[in-house]
């Protein structure tokens, strides 16, 4: 597989996540970089489901350099940063973190149950690296949702959503009870993660924590005979290197 500009070449169909545990404890589901597809997605740095026990979380820890998105599944997640920020999200809601020139945060399960949720890293463009950090969130009722031929659509990023970042982008909840197709925008770089059931992408098994990446403009089409929950996620690369140094994105 030879790596492209904005990260590795489109596989010939769906993979599956690989399992990560981070050093609190807590385990994910990581879409991408991962063995099997070992690349960023320009402008998208990682891309990951957590499960955070009640007994563990991450301790205050710092970033800086890119965007985070959390949007949470399951559960409750509390989150405290060094902006004196402190808020819970609960099953729907999303929040956004500007890292800029650098941010601490932490993130535990709330009222002693276990959470899981998806979480995005999104690179910030060269000028923008050391932008004020910033947090915004908005509750599940603030996201837009609505009912398509064949699918339930909510918003979370784009058109509707409160949440904006530096990098224009879509992040799409689509729970599909029949058919339903997603186009990429031209000169964009996208991806489909599945969350929960089963059905097909353009005729190939898509399931729980399978991830479709997609370098190039395309269409797809999405079936399910019984139910099907994907996030359909694209956005405008930076055409610039992304360099992961553990927390932070330089």
């Amino acid at each position: 597989m030879n790596q492209s500009d904005r990260g590795g070449a489109n596989p010939s169909g769906p993979l599956p996540g690989g399992e990560v545990r981070h050093g609190t404890g807590v385990h994910s589901n990581r879409a991408f970089p991962t063995d099997d597809y070992p690349y960023n997605l320009d402008p998208f740095v990682l891309f990951e489901r957590f499960y955070i026990d009640s007994d563990e979380g991450f301790p205050m820890h710092p970033h800086r350099g890119f965007e985070i998105v959390s949007y949470m599944l399951d559960g409750g997640m509390e989150h405290e940063d060094s902006l004196g920020v402190s808020n819970t999200a609960d099953e729907g809601d999303v929040m956004r973190i500007t890292t800029g020139s650098g941010i601490r945060h932490s993130e535990f399960p709330a009222r002693g149950s276990g959470c899981n949720g998806l979480q995005l890293w999104v690179n910030l463009p060269r000028e923008a690296k050391d932008a004020d950090p910033d947090y915004v969130d908005a509750d599940a009722a603030d996201l837009p949702t609505e009912g398509q031929d064949g699918a339930t659509v909510t918003t979370v990023v784009g058109n509707g959503s409160p949440i904006e970042l530096h990098t224009p982008m879509e992040y799409l909840d689509v729970s599909v009870s029949d058919s339903w197709s997603w186009s990429i925008p031209d000169e964009w770089t996208g991806f489909l993660y599945g969350v929960s059931g089963d059905g097909t992408v353009d005729g190939d098994a898509f399931t729980t924590g399978d991830v479709l990446p997609m370098t190039d403009a395309r269409d797809v089409e999405l079936r399910s005979e019984d139910s099907l929950r994907v996030v359909a996620i694209s956005g405008r690369p930076h055409d610039e290197p992304i360099r992961q140094r553990g927390p932070f994105v330089l």
